[in-house]
């Protein structure tokens, strides 16, 4: 398990390394796939649906359980590859660099004009990678809210608030990072936030017209 030790600090002066990293971070990061497979599998933009979101939900939307699942699985494995990646090629201390590029990438891609996915299924390929007990606790916490409450955007924000208190009971100095990118994850939400609070959220499976 890495611990880290080179973040994102003030302290630890950014090199060519850090900086190829961040890039590579957000290259694959902002891989639409959930736009790219709907436009494959002939159902169109999806963009145009529901939240008009490029994640694994709205792409549920379509119809097509398959693509989603795929959708949420790339957008997954898009941060683990990209940390791994970065690794290899250019050390382990640019680990972090990747991962916020990854995260970054998704949320505001610069090819769909800096609107991106929520980030919850990118969260987990990065904790995947740096640091896999807070990554299994991530996901079981998504799959059982999912699961119990099956509200989609609930389940996800609070995966990803626990992200940094595991870190935290870990020891890991990702702390501050993953926190950030907790908070990230509730921007994205904030729409979502606003219609659980008035009781309007859609569940998944429900015929209510899914806004976000």
């Amino acid at each position: 398990m890495l611990k880290g030790r080179n973040l994102l600090l003030p302290s630890a002066p950014m090199t060519r390394e850090m900086l190829f990293a961040l890039a590579l971070g957000y290259l694959l990061g902002s891989i639409p796939f959930g736009l790219v497979l709907t436009r494959l599998a002939g159902k169109g933009d999806v963009r145009d649906i529901g939240s008009g979101n490029i994640g694994a939900t709205n792409v549920l939307r379509t119809g097509s359980k398959p693509l989603a699942a795929l959708t949420l699985v790339l957008d997954c494995l898009k941060a683990t590859a990209a940390i791994l990646l970065a690794q290899l090629l250019f050390g382990r201390e640019t680990a972090a660099f990747a991962a916020v590029g990854a995260m970054v990438g998704h949320l505001y891609p610069v090819w769909l004009r800096f609107r991106g996915g929520k980030g919850v299924a990118t969260l987990l390929g990065v904790l995947l990678a740096l640091l896999w007990p807070a990554g299994l606790i991530y996901a079981a916490v998504w799959l059982f809210l999912l699961l119990t409450l099956r509200i989609s955007s609930l389940a996800g924000m609070t995966a990803a608030v626990s992200a940094p208190i595991v870190a935290f009971a870990l020891h890991s100095s990702y702390v501050p990072m993953l926190l950030g990118f907790a908070v990230l994850v509730l921007w994205k939400h904030r729409e979502n936030i606003l219609r659980i609070k008035k009781g309007t959220e859609p569940r998944i499976g429900s015929k209510t017209s899914p806004t976000g």
